[in-house]
């Protein structure tokens, strides 16, 4: 794979800022292509880091959360998840936050599962996934004044059925759980 040719970084001939709210900041460019056209207006979406979890309980039920999005309009099963906070110490202290305050459960074993770019052509920020084996009802959910959310438990089974059925539709979560049902089907046939 190293003798393919890649495209080179393009560069930045001017950037301002035409908006700058914590929920919508966005940037428009002029840029230079590697092969030299020029973009006159290119538009950037700056957001904090997101991060998710697929947290799974001592006994094997995956916890999901329901709640209504207004940018499409519709109610969505989706695994926890919530912005990376300047006061977090790493992208694995935001998702553990998360989980505790979304859904009160807690503890367990953590693992990075995998990090995706949500909208590389326009966004700047980046998704993690966290995998939150053996996790426990601690607390109470303590949420933002902005959220309104459902807590749900359901089998392996159950969340691929989710999936399939088109009831998770949330990207930057299906990927990961199509990756997670993908490596555990295959032990599963094995």
């Amino acid at each position: 794979m190293d003798n393919i040719s890649h495209p080179l970084p393009w560069k930045v001939l001017e950037s301002e800022y035409l908006h700058k709210r914590p929920w919508l900041t966005v940037r428009k460019e002029k840029l230079e292509m590697s092969n030299g056209n020029v973009i006159p207006e290119y538009y950037v979406l700056e957001y904090p880091n997101w991060v998710n979890t697929i947290a799974i309980t001592k006994e094997d039920q995956f916890i999901m959360v329901q709640q209504y999005r207004p940018g499409i309009e519709k109610t969505c099963f989706e695994l926890c998840a919530g912005v990376c906070e300047k006061k977090d110490p790493s992208v694995l202290a935001s998702a553990q936050r998360e989980l505790l305050e979304e859904t009160g459960y807690s503890g367990g074993t953590w693992t990075e599962f995998m990090c995706v770019a949500p909208n590389a052509s326009a966004a700047n920020n980046y998704s993690w996934c966290f995998v939150a084996e053996n996790v426990e009802k601690t607390g109470d959910q303590a949420l933002d004044e902005a959220e309104e959310l459902t807590v749900h438990l359901f089998s392996f089974e159950e969340v691929k059925a989710l999936l399939a059925s088109g009831q998770i539709v949330q990207a930057t979560m299906a990927a990961p759980l199509w990756k997670y049902i993908a490596i555990h089907n295959k032990q599963n046939l094995l």
